[in-house]
């Protein structure tokens, strides 16, 4: 089975900073495109931000010059470094990824556990 840990969430103070990891674990032949989304309460989940297997980059508006997502393809681990933190990022964010298993069957969505990120004004 495949299991996406995510780490580094927390509390922080509007400003500041937090980095959040997510390793993929298991029986992997290859990783796709992965990506942090995140759900406030009340609201639906968003993409944050994605990068290819290639390296290229997306962010959702909100985020974009605050947030960079980055990845360690030989410890097939995602991170995402959120700087000048606002209170309206406060939210559970969750790690995605686009993950083979099996060199006959397609690639598969999975999702970690959700970490939770306060941020204080």
């Amino acid at each position: 089975q495949v299991q996406l840990v995510e780490s580094g969430g927390g509390l922080a103070q509007a400003g500041g900073s937090l980095r959040l990891s997510c390793a993929v674990s298991g029986r992997i032949v290859s990783i796709n495109a992965m990506g942090w989304y995140r759900q406030a309460p009340g609201k639906q989940r968003e993409l944050v931000a994605g990068i290819t297997s290639g390296g290229s980059t997306n962010y959702a508006d909100s985020v974009k010059g605050r947030f960079t997502i980055s990845r360690d393809n030989a410890k097939n681990t995602v991170y995402l470094q959120m700087n000048s933190l606002k209170s309206e990022d406060t939210a559970v964010y969750y790690c995605n990824g686009q993950i083979r298993t099996s060199y006959y069957k397609l690639s598969q969505e999975y999702w970690g556990q959700g970490t939770q990120v306060t941020v204080s004004s």
